[in-house]
């Protein structure tokens, strides 16, 4: 038990940090940065923008189906089931190319980090599916 309290404050706190500045910097930033683009690397950086969404959706549903089943509010065999499995592969694994313009520099870096913290989650989950089809 100590082990996964430990767990849930140590990963998924921080990951609240990531949490919260990606949402200052969209509510923000990113609105001020996309005025006066073309609306070509307007559409470019509102893409963007939706990959950095669409892999904190996916990360912090799957985290908190975890905490779900630490407090065992469901079963570890529910949490492994395609109700709570990270989708969205192919848009959230891709990575941006920092090199085309019209990506600002902080959005690079929450990319970068989600994405990172995408594929640590997608490793976690895939050990999750196999100790909940193990027999125990």
């Amino acid at each position: 038990m100590e082990t996964a309290t430990r767990f849930f404050t140590g990963y998924l706190n921080p990951r609240m940090v990531l949490l919260v500045d990606s949402r200052n910097y969209l509510a923000n930033a990113q609105p001020a940065e996309a005025r006066g683009l073309k609306p070509i690397k307007r559409l470019r950086l509102n893409c963007e923008a939706m990959r950095l969404t669409t892999r904190l959706t996916q990360i912090m549903a799957w985290l908190l189906a975890q905490r779900a089943v630490h407090e065992g509010e469901i079963s570890r065999e529910r949490a492994a089931g395609e109700e709570f499995r990270l989708t969205a592969e192919d848009v959230c694994l891709a990575e941006t190319d920092s090199a085309v313009s019209g990506v600002p520099p902080r959005l690079i870096e929450l990319l970068d980090q989600s994405r990172r913290l995408y594929v640590r989650v997608a490793r976690l989950d895939e050990l999750a599916r196999r100790a909940a089809a193990s027999p125990t």
